[in-house]
């Protein structure tokens, strides 16, 4: 590049004469070549018919230089090797003010028919684009004042943000300038994202401003997203200009890998074909002879992306073997339980009596829980039993269904309950008085804790492939499966052949803490009896006063739970009393409005 050494005599030799240099009033120019048309990659650029700057290049800039101020100024573009302005391809009028400074942008394409159109219908024709009131320099040294100009033709409007700090940019399209932005000196990672999405990094870029010899400057976006769209120019960028014509290009930083998805992965296909499965997701091996019943732990796994789940036979040596393959793409930070269930061949097996699918599947809930607040336990249900009606899940104590009308293929959300011992019955959806089976789930030892209850295996194994036989297990967080077994039942002579009540015995008088604690205005209460017992509940307020009482009747040896409600109670501190024959027990609660 080729600068005339004396810009005011140049300029004013088109007006009325070298002599008046020393008398016209000034203003301050930057000039920056942004053009990315091949076309344009070095120019020569006149002012009022003198040659202002020879052979200036792309991404090249000047110095802020003196030009008249007041006075028309006829900025013409031409091809480098022009002999006079009669040649330019382009032609501006601008007029400045005195002792303001500028920035001018030559930005564009000569013939935008050849080119990719802009994505916001902005016309990407050669123009000059003008800032004013810029700045030579920064009168706090602490601080980094910059503008940010969009100048890609065929980029769609962006944000600009900067790495833990937020959007310094907003909605910005070609052509658009911005007013200054000041930040702390210090490096920064600026992440491009489509306007209004700044979860989709588009390309970042490292600004280390912490040694910079000028405080203020220009970013410019330059070049083309789609270089081979717009005949092969230059690609996209971001530089920056600074007062003395140093231009650099700030380099590529890796892009911030979205926040990964948690998932646990559960087998719980009962064919005897799918006893020991290969997992492999986008073709590799994740999981090897994963077994029926068997649970992973919760894994991160990759978010925003698709993943290819396949599903081989035990003994396979690539995805190209699975027995079927599933896409599936999960969101940031969400955590997911994928339960495998079904068989393969439907045909084979005994139909589900409520006419649902039974062919191997994913099953996936996307609300998953690792954990739960303190003095709760976060349950989910499934019901993975093909050859299983629609069940009602019941804890005995409880008039009300836990789980009421589980189908195959449901997935519940997740229950806070108490972590106590429960005596689980499985009745036919409606019917309570016929238990078809009868678990006991402990869960006094999973506070803060979560689990995925499930119903596994065949009704009738001998009409299903001799699969595995019924059964309710719980997975854990860790990966841990726990069988569920059958409670100890009191049967009675009349009940020989059946189970009579589904209730387990229960060692030893307990009253529980109730829950939430505090509360408003409505909590939970529960309690244990050994024996069949005549039970009455009793509050009393801090005075000694009783302000409520219940009479329970007769209740059955095992755990009970009853809500109570203190709607009519002010705020305050109570005592909850539990009698039962000769058994008694007292706690206190806070009742908070």
């Amino acid at each position: 590049m080729r600068k005339s050494i004396t810009i005011l005599a140049i300029i004013v030799l088109g007006l009325a004469g070298a002599n008046l240099a020393e008398s016209m009033s000034t203003a301050g120019l930057q000039i920056i070549h942004n053009a990315a048309d091949p076309g344009l990659r070095e120019v020569d650029i006149y002012v009022n018919g003198g040659l202002l700057l020879d052979n200036f290049a792309f991404r090249e800039a000047t110095e802020f230089l003196d030009v008249p101020a007041g006075v028309p100024l006829t900025v013409e573009l031409a091809p480098s090797y022009s002999s006079s302005s009669a040649e330019a391809l382009d032609s501006y009028t601008v007029t400045l003010d005195e002792g303001v400074n500028y920035v001018a942008f030559a930005s564009g394409v000569l013939k935008p028919g050849l080119f990719a159109p802009n994505p916001e219908g902005r016309k990407s024709s050669n123009n000059l684009y003008i800032k004013d009131r810029m700045k030579q320099k920064q009168r706090q040294p602490g601080n980094y004042d910059f503008v940010v100009f969009h100048g890609s033709t065929d980029a769609p409007a962006v944000d600009v943000v900067a790495r833990g700090v937020g959007a310094i940019v907003k909605g910005a399209a070609y052509q658009d300038i911005t007013d200054y932005i000041r930040v702390p000196v210090g490096s920064y990672v600026l992440d491009i994202t489509p306007a209004g999405d700044n979860e989709t990094v588009v390309a970042s870029y490292a600004a280390n401003l912490s040694a910079l010899k000028y405080q203020v400057g220009v970013i410019f976006a330059s070049g083309f997203l789609n270089p081979s769209a717009n005949r092969n120019g230059e690609a996209f960028g971001l530089f920056v200009a600074y007062p003395n014509g140093t231009v650099i290009e700030l380099p590529a930083a890796e892009k911030p890998q979205p926040q990964p998805a948690r998932l646990q992965v559960i087998h719980n296909a009962a064919d005897p074909a799918a006893a020991a499965v290969d997992i492999y997701v986008n073709d590799a091996l994740l999981l090897d002879n994963f077994a029926f019943r068997a649970a992973t732990p919760f894994i991160d796994v990759p978010s925003n992306t698709e993943l290819r789940i396949g599903v081989a036979p035990g003994a396979s040596t690539s995805s190209a073997q699975a027995l079927a393959t599933f896409p599936v793409t999960l969101e940031p930070g969400k955590t997911y339980v994928v339960m495998a269930s079904g068989v393969l061949n439907p045909t084979e097996f005994a139909a589900n009596p409520g006419g649902k699918n039974t062919g191997f599947t994913l099953y996936v809930n996307a609300a998953g829980r690792e954990s739960a607040s303190a003095g709760e336990v976060m349950l989910s249900a499934f019901h993975g039993a093909t050859d299983a009606p629609t069940v009602d899940v019941r804890v005995v104590g409880l008039v009300d269904p836990l789980v009421p009308a589980l189908a195959f293929g449901d997935f519940t959300g997740y229950l806070a309950v108490v972590p106590a011992s429960y005596t689980l019955q499985i009745t036919p959806a409606g019917v309570p008085g016929t238990v078809v089976a009868s678990y006991t789930a402990d869960l006094s030892g999973l506070g803060g804790g979560a689990a995925v209850v499930f119903a596994s295996g065949f009704l009738a194994p001998d009409q299903n492939k001799n699969g595995a036989a019924f059964g309710f297990y719980a997975a854990l967080p860790n990966g841990t499966v726990i069988a569920l077994p059958a409670p100890t039942l009191r049967r009675s002579a009349a009940a020989l052949t059946g189970i009579e009540d589904g209730i387990a015995r229960v060692e030893g008088f307990s009253l529980q803490q109730n829950y939430p604690n505090p509360f408003n205005p409505v909590t939970r209460i529960s309690f244990n009896l050994p024996a069949s017992e005549v039970v009455q509940m009793q509050v009393f307020d801090v005075s000694g006063r009783q302000v409520s009482s219940m009479q329970m009747g007769e209740l059955s040896a095992g755990a009970h739970s009853f809500s109570f409600d203190a709607s009519g109670l002010p705020s305050g501190r109570y005592f909850y009393r539990i009698q039962a024959g000769a058994y008694s027990a007292t706690k206190s609660m806070v009742l908070m409005k």
